[in-house]
């Protein structure tokens, strides 16, 4: 028994310890973050949203070009480097998003 109550003792002790790294690591994020952005509105989560659909929306077009001219006709290599720089820029820019997303969720930012 004394060495399930040890193992026990030693899981809580290793929970109490993560928790507060986590509680650190929140707090410095927090302070790092809003030193570089003080303030975040709805509307600078809408106009980035918008952004993400408008680059969404111009590599969906890029890439429906790939079929315009023909099933028998193969892009060209400026058409896939086309193709390949607008799907970094909608992927970049979502991943942007969703980080800002997952900072407002921990608690890093707060929106205003």
């Amino acid at each position: 028994m004394a060495g399930n109550e040890t193992n026990y003792r030693q899981l809580l002790s290793q929970r109490h310890f993560l928790g507060e790294i986590d509680q650190g690591i929140r707090l410095a994020n927090r302070e790092i973050i809003h030193a570089n952005i003080p303030e975040l509105t709805k509307d600078d989560l809408l106009t980035l949203a918008i952004v993400v659909g408008r680059l969404r929306a111009r590599y969906l077009d890029a890439a429906l070009h790939l079929t315009r001219d023909g099933e028998d006709t193969l892009p060209t290599d400026s058409t896939i480097d086309d193709l390949r720089k607008r799907r970094e820029a909608f992927e970049e820019a979502r991943a942007g998003f969703d980080a800002l997303l997952e900072a407002i969720d921990r608690g890093y930012l707060d929106i205003t």
